[in-house]
């Protein structure tokens, strides 16, 4: 793997996440860094989520021909207007099909203080068609502790002076248990790694940086997380994702 770099910003403002947030605790750009370029179709459930002037600003996941799956500080202030869905490409600046948005709909148990339930979805008003280049991505049902080889994607920056790559990247990581999750962050932010969410790590200066917030983190052909927040990338902190398995009655439940 390629050693990384990050270009992170730090959550301290309390207007967006609150005033007890720990000053350790940061949200990736929407960048990888440490990945390897994708290639058409490799990872057909991918999505870019796009302002009205088409910048990307998160990631997402093809949940069905309806809906997108993402994290609900993607979505959280935005106007359908302003939240497009790009699905079906790998490149940032062709390909691909933009749905426009009919509904968005934030977990109602989601708290921007701690993000707690970072989980949002994005209707689209149109059906999505699937081809060899758009696909959903099943979700798991099983409460996974540990597995080795995950996979995270992204459009990402590839160095702390390089730019935002126009190739979907990709890179592997591991799942952790929520125990060594919380014993490798400070007391502060172990307290914001619940139960219901999923930990990736790897080793210090290797393997993800940033997944694309809202960006799916896939093992064994299912979706288990959804990129939610980390601190410094490399420095072997583990990084935090909202957990499927867990939401997933909810996320059945309204995506209908």
């Amino acid at each position: 793997m390629i050693r990384l770099s990050l270009l992170f910003v730090l959550l301290g403002a309390a207007a967006v996440f609150g005033g007890t947030l720990s000053p350790e605790f940061l949200e990736w750009e929407g960048r990888i860094v440490g990945g390897s370029n994708a290639v058409s179709g490799q990872f057909p459930y991918q999505v870019s989520l796009r302002s009205s002037a088409n910048t990307h600003f998160c990631g997402a996941s093809i949940l069905n021909n309806r809906y997108v799956l993402t994290a609900a500080h993607c979505t959280q202030g935005r106007t359908l207007a302003n939240t497009r869905v790009v699905v079906g490409t790998h490149l940032l600046n062709s390909g691909g099909f933009a749905h426009a948005s009919s509904r968005i709909i934030i977990h109602p148990s989601y708290n921007p203080s701690t993000l707690a339930n970072d989980i949002s979805m994005v209707q689209t008003t149109v059906a999505i068609a699937f081809n060899q280049f758009a696909q959903p991505i099943g979700l798991s049902s099983t409460f996974v502790n540990t597995a080795a080889g995950a996979v995270v994607t992204g459009w990402g920056q590839l160095g702390a002076n390089a730019g935002i790559p126009n190739n979907l990247q990709w890179l592997r990581t591991d799942i952790i248990t929520l125990a060594n999750c919380r014993s490798r962050h400070s007391a502060a932010n172990s307290a914001r790694v619940f139960d219901n969410t999923i930990c990736t790590l790897s080793p210090v200066g290797r393997g993800m940086c940033m997944g694309d917030a809202g960006g799916p983190l896939v093992h064994g052909g299912l979706q288990h997380g959804i990129v939610s927040w980390g601190i410094p990338c490399g420095l072997g902190s583990p990084d935090v994702f909202a957990r499927t398995s867990s939401h997933i009655n909810w996320i059945l439940a309204n995506a209908v």
